[in-house]
Parts: C-alpha cells; sequence; structure tokens
C-alpha cells in the first residue's frame, strides 16, 4: 500500500460469465472510481458475447491490466500449471490485495497470496464463494474433496466476504465456522439500473435470462409450462436468453413437449433488453447465492416468479412467501398461472420490493463496504510494523533516515 492509501488490488477468477463477473467489474470500476490500482485475472477458455463486452469495457480502465490464462472448471493436475503462471504473473503485479472469486478463484488467491509471503510479499487473501463449492452435497464424493479443500484454505484466508446471510449460513454449516473477519456485502446495482423499464411492444408473456445449466432449473420451466398447456389449456410465451452447455439439451426437451411455437432461445444480451423482452421474469433455479438477474428485474420494477434458494428470500424480504419451492413444477407451474391472472398485483410487489432494496443494493455500497473491509484488516498489519520498526532501533541510536544535529 502507497502512502498515498491508493492500493493495488488484484481480483482472480475463473469463468468470465454471468453475474460473478459483472460483480467483479462493478467492483473493478469502484475501486478505480476511488483511486486504487486494479487488475483483473479469469480464464482465457471460456466467455460469451456478453463478457466479450464487459471485457472490453473495463480492459482499458485497468492500470494492473486485465489477463486471460487456461483455467479448467475441473480440479485435476492440470491446475499445477495454472498455479506456476499465474504465481510468476501475480509476483510481477504485486498487489496488496488478493480477491479470488468463486470456487477455482478463492484457490489459486490464498494459494498464491501465502506463496508469496515466503517472497517478500504477502498480499491481504480475500475470498468470496459466490456460491461456488457451496452448492455440492456435502455427502457426496466430490462435496467431500470440495469442503475439505475449503476448510484446509480457510486457515491461510485473511477476510472473508459473503454475498448473502445464506451464504455465509452454508459455509459455516458446509465447511467450518470461519477464524478469521467476515463481512456480508450485498450484489449492488448502480443508480440508473433502478429506473422503471417497460416490457419491449412484442415482448413474451415469460422471459428466463441466464446460463443455461442444469442447475438453473431451465429443465424445469420448460416441464411447468408442458403442465399448464395440458392441465390448464394456458399456453404462455416465453423466451429463453442465454448460453451454457445445457442448451441443446433443453432445445430438444422443448421440442419434445410440443412446446416448439411458444418457447424460443435466444443468445445473451445486456441485462436491461433481455429483461425487457419479456412482462414477468421466471428465475427456476436449483440453486443459488444471490442472484444478479433478481436484483435487476426487482429493481425495475418487474414481476418475478422465482424458487426459494439462496439469498432471493433475502431480495424478497417480507414478500419471500410468494417464492415456489425448488425442482417443483408443479408448484412453479401454479405460480406461473396465478401470476398471470393476477398480473396487476404481481406488479404492485414488485414496486414494493424495487423500494425496499434501493439501499442495501447499490453498487456504492458494495464499493464502498468492500473496501472499508480492506482497510480494517489491514490496520492491524500496519500497526505491526510501525511496533517491528519501533522495537528493532538498537537503543541509544538513532534510527536509520534521521537528520541528526551537527556537532560544534
Amino acid at each position: 500500500m502507497s502512502d498515498t492509501g491508493k492500493l493495488r488490488i488484484v481480483h482472480i477468477v475463473r469463468s468470465p460469465i454471468g453475474g460473478i463477473f459483472r460483480h467483479i467489474v462493478d467492483l473493478a470500476e469502484g475501486q478505480i472510481a476511488a483511486g486504487h490500482d486494479v487488475g483483473v485475472i479469469c480464464d482465457s477458455l471460456t466467455g460469451d458475447a456478453m463478457s466479450a463486452r464487459w471485457i472490453a469495457r473495463l480492459s482499458p480502465q485497468l492500470s494492473l491490466g486485465l489477463h486471460r490464462v487456461p483455467m479448467l472448471r475441473t480440479p485435476g493436475p492440470q491446475d499445477m500449471l495454472a498455479v506456476w503462471n499465474l504465481a510468476r504473473l501475480i509476483r510481477k503485479l504485486s498487489p496488496d490485495v488478493l480477491h479470488g472469486h468463486g470456487a477455482k478463484g478463492g484457490v489459486f488467491a490464498r494459494v498464491i497470496g501465502s506463496w508469496l509471503g515466503f517472497v517478500g510479499k504477502r498480499p491481504l487473501r480475500i475470498y468470496c464463494p459466490h456460491g461456488g463449492s457451496l452448492h455440492y452435497d456435502p455427502k457426496s464424493a466430490q462435496g467431500r474433496i470440495q469442503f475439505m479443500i475449503e476448510r484446509l484454505l480457510a486457515r491461510v484466508t485473511d477476510g472473508f466476504i459473503f454475498v448473502s446471510n445464506y451464504e455465509e449460513r452454508t459455509f459455516r454449516t458446509k465447511v467450518t465456522v470461519p477464524l478469521k473477519p467476515v463481512r456480508r456485502v450485498f450484489n449492488g446495482l448502480k443508480p440508473e439500473e433502478f429506473e422503471l423499464l417497460e416490457p419491449s411492444e412484442y415482448a413474451a408473456d415469460l422471459v428466463h435470462v441466464g446460463m443455461l445449466r442444469k442447475l438453473k432449473g431451465t429443465q424445469v420451466l420448460i416441464e411447468a409450462l408442458k403442465r399448464l398447456a395440458e392441465r390448464e389449456n394456458l399456453r404462455p410465451t416465453l423466451r429463453i436468453i442465454g448460453a451454457g452447455e445445457d442448451r441443446h439439451a433443453f432445445e430438444a426437451q422443448v421440442v419434445e413437449a410440443g412446446l416448439s411455437s411458444q418457447v424460443h432461445f435466444f443468445e445473451p444480451m445486456p441485462i436491461r433488453d433481455a429483461l425487457a423482452q419479456g412482462r414477468i421474469l421466471v428465475v427456476p433455479s436449483l440453486a443459488e447465492s444471490m442472484p444478479y438477474v433478481v436484483i435487476e428485474a426487482s429493481a425495475a420494477g418487474m414481476p418475478v416468479v422465482a424458487t426459494r434458494v439462496g439469498g432471493i428470500g433475502e431480495i424478497f424480504g417480507d414478500l419471500s412467501d410468494h417464492l415456489v419451492p425448488p425442482d417443483n413444477p408443479a408448484a412453479l407451474a401454479a405460480k406461473i398461472g396465478s401470476t398471470l391472472r393476477a398480473e396487476a398485483e404481481a406488479r404492485e410487489r414488485a414496486l414494493a420490493i424495487r423500494e425496499a432494496i434501493a439501499e442495501d443494493f447499490s453498487a456504492d455500497h458494495m464499493v464502498a463496504s468492500t473496501l472499508e473491509f480492506y482497510g480494517d484488516l489491514m490496520t492491524p498489519r500496519r500497526a505491526r510494523r510501525v511496533e517491528a520498526a519501533d522495537t528493532t532501533q538498537p537503543q541509544g541510536k538513532p534510527a536509520r533516515g534521521r537528520t541528526l544535529p551537527l556537532s560544534h
């Protein structure tokens, strides 16, 4: 850290897509605006059109650069090469703060941050799971491995940031009780994102936005629409906007369910444009931490049908009884049907949620709280350095660098 208080901050994440990367972009831009030097490291093997736009927007602002290094999702021997390449890069960047996001980013930040301590400088090692490994079943073999790694790395973490109360509770339950400081910082939006959004002229009844993975519950939504058609003769139109590994499987499911005339797929697009493609957002996720899309839709005053997972209840607040259980097509179908039939009431609830989240879910608050946390963690370090400098001066001799009076 410089004498002026300027920090050198490096964010590490594996995949530069989805809400996790949007979080990093907003956080980095806010830290740059506050006068700090910032860099971002992410995977070179993944991405989509939306992440390309984010990278193009962010890169010119990063004084420490945007660096893309191959990082595979599944842990394995190839991670040793990634650690080696990243360690050399990060040593050159000489960060004061190494902020790891997600499971893989968290591993790299803490392992490399600890190694730097042995070669001259140890940055603050900050970890924010963003769900990540916390979604695993602790009884599964993969879950046991993931949580063993998390417990080991918790010992070399200087501070934990959780984006929801749910995330912190889950970490304490599945992994361990953190012995280092913890800060809860909600994902936040910029003021212009709280402007009311009107559906486009040709909007569908429903829109589903996000990564096309089974964890996001798209298959449950398709099954729910099939039930509405068969049991209630209700056929709402749906636009699915996103990219991901399971898109082809979902497209095939739509055809098999006989829904091709009412369900259409679109590539990722800017979030406000995506939300305007429908009158009601449906979020059928099986697991989440604090999904941006629910915050974004709520800030825009848009009705949301969502599952009771992760931190979504913290967004809905007193209206969380309107959430539905995950992986339950019947419950999801019923909620979609009732929302369509009482859309005006749903919009009134959406406006109430919008007003309630305006303060806690702001990007300014997110940036300020994160920087404050860095500062709180650095204060004891600075105090120890000052104390060590005082106690190492030989008695009766001036400290090096002091100006002495001339002898007469």
